[in-house]
């Protein structure tokens, strides 16, 4: 099957439409010229309406640590998003969004990322991205799997969650921004160009 014909199905889906509170809207950017994926973890509720991945502050962060600009980031075709699910799963009252759909990595990922071969880097973004495509390979938490960052390359790139919630977390691990940050601009710049 071709990857557009593949997408078609994708943005069709509504295999989760029974256990969410609102209409599915499948979010998923990328192009057979994707060379730098992006996996996180779902869509957030600005990203749901919108209908563009990170569009939001915490795309805003991840724009900020990559060293892109949003035209770059959603203009240059080397750059994909696909994230562990495709749908918003929905805001928990206890705060944050709730979890992405298992039932979307199990239905498209291992086709979606089969029709990617040029992919050169792809960035794990947050735990659930990390637990899935690492399998057993991940640490303790996500702090000490990103901080192994350098055991996973060259094929994977961890980074935490972008999320506003993360402003403690980088805080407290400062290694993060003077040691990932810098490392994960240059790949782009490798891979995109100046």
């Amino acid at each position: 099957m071709s990857l557009p014909a593949l997408l078609d199905e994708i943005r069709a889906c509504r295999a989760c439409a029974g256990e969410l509170a609102h209409e599915p809207r499948p979010v998923v950017r990328v192009s057979e010229a994707t060379r730098l994926l992006i996996c996180g973890q779902a869509p957030g509720r600005r990203v749901h309406e919108s209908g563009l991945p990170f569009d939001d502050p915490s795309g805003d962060r991840l724009r900020q640590w990559m060293g892109v600009d949003r035209e770059t980031f959603y203009g240059h075709p080397a750059v994909g998003v696909a994230a562990m699910a495709f749908c918003f799963p929905g805001t928990n009252p206890k705060g944050g969004d709730y979890p992405p759909m298992p039932v979307c990595a199990q239905l498209w990922r291992p086709r979606l990322l089969a029709s990617l071969p040029n992919v050169e880097l792809t960035l794990l973004v947050g735990s659930y991205a990390q637990a899935w495509a690492l399998k057993g390979r991940v640490r303790a938490n996500m702090t000490e799997t990103v901080r192994a960052w350098r055991d996973y390359l060259p094929q994977y790139l961890l980074l935490p969650h972008p999320s506003w919630r993360n402003t403690g977390w980088l805080k407290r691990n400062p290694w993060f921004e003077d040691e990932v940050t810098p490392f994960l601009r240059g790949r782009v710049r490798d891979i995109i160009g100046p």
